[in-house]
């Protein structure tokens, strides 16, 4: 907090503005470039659903409401959801906040994760595997497109 002393709505709210921006942004794009937006906002969107979902809310209706209340603009960027009472509310009002830098470090460790998994992927799918048995395929000499691992790698 005395780095970075600045605070953004909580429950829900920041990821759900999130959320339906991206959505927004994915719909002026060609079909295919619209997945990494939309499964994003997805993601995003899991943490105001876990928020109602803990405190006993009625999910759909809730989350619904929600994202209304944020696509029509205004001051629904400050909406998320009580988790005292399940219901949608102003977060100024209700004085529920997060720290920044708590979301920051959130969504920065949430890349990082998921460019990680990407890398381990790419390393398995990368290893040749013998048709027959399964087993790791031996490097020889003659093998030009099989450069994992050896000298030329750096």
């Amino acid at each position: 907090m005395i780095v970075n002393p600045k605070l953004a709505p909580g429950g829900g709210a920041l990821e759900m503005e999130l959320a339906c921006r991206l959505m927004a942004k994915a719909s002026t794009l060609p079909s295919i470039q619209q997945w990494p937006y939309k499964a994003l906002a997805g993601a995003l969107e899991v943490i105001p659903r876990t928020i109602a979902t803990n405190c006993g809310a009625q999910v759909v209706r809730v989350l619904t409401e929600l994202r209304a209340k944020h696509n029509e603009g205004g001051d629904g960027h400050l909406y998320g959801i009580n988790g005292e009472t399940g219901l949608m509310a102003n977060m100024s009002e209700v004085e529920i906040w997060d720290p920044v830098s708590v979301k920051i470090q959130t969504f920065k460790t949430a890349i990082e994760s998921a460019c990680m998994l990407l890398r381990i992927d790419d390393i398995v799918s990368g290893i040749k595997k013998d048709k027959a048995g399964g087993q790791q395929k031996q490097p020889t000499n003659d093998d030009e497109d099989d450069t994992f691992g050896d000298a030329r790698d750096g």
